[in-house]
């Protein structure tokens, strides 16, 4: 295939893609820090538009604010780069969509911006889906190292991508 992302995002994007078209499960992005390095990925796969509806790239507070309705006390309160924000991306994207679920991703890429409690790597996920308790929250915080800019967006795009993969039909009931 001829692409000039790297193979690993571009195999597990295709499983995202081949994965939510068998479920017939439509997804939503909200990406701050990959910069749409997921959507991306996705829209690489022949097809994808079965499965991607939107993609969301929410860089700024501002944008966050405008775009998917991540009320401002939260940014105010506990940053961009917070479990909160990503739940509340996750969900506003889902509200401004169709999908079936929603994925968000906000971290710090570097080389600057971070500080001693966020330091440069931290990614923070979330993912919502349509009829699912909202207090039942999937979110995770991540600390990749200093990778450099390139590697802390890859490694945080790869994790989005399994956030987006369906339950697996084997999988035991939680």
């Amino acid at each position: 295939m001829d692409t000039i992302l790297p193979t690993e995002l571009v195999a597990l994007a295709r499983r995202v893609v081949e994965e939510n078209r068998a479920a017939n499960r439509r997804i939503v992005l909200a990406e701050s820090c990959t910069g749409g390095l997921v959507a991306a990925a996705i829209t690489e796969i022949p097809g994808s538009s079965d499965v991607l509806e939107v993609g969301f790239v929410t860089y700024s507070n501002e944008a966050k604010k405008d775009n998917i309705n991540v009320p401002r006390d939260l940014l105010e309160t506990f940053g961009a780069v917070s479990i909160a924000v990503a739940w509340a991306m996750a969900q506003g994207a889902l509200e401004k969509s169709t999908a079936d679920v929603a994925v968000a991703i906000t971290g710090v890429a570097g080389p600057g911006g971070g500080t001693d409690k966020k330091p440069v790597g931290t990614v923070v996920f979330a993912r919502a889906e349509r009829g699912k308790d909202q207090s039942d929250v999937v979110a995770d915080r991540r600390n990749f190292g200093d990778l450099g800019r390139g590697g802390v967006r890859l490694q945080a795009a790869l994790c989005a991508l399994e956030l987006l993969l369906p339950p697996s039909a084997t999988a035991p009931a939680a």
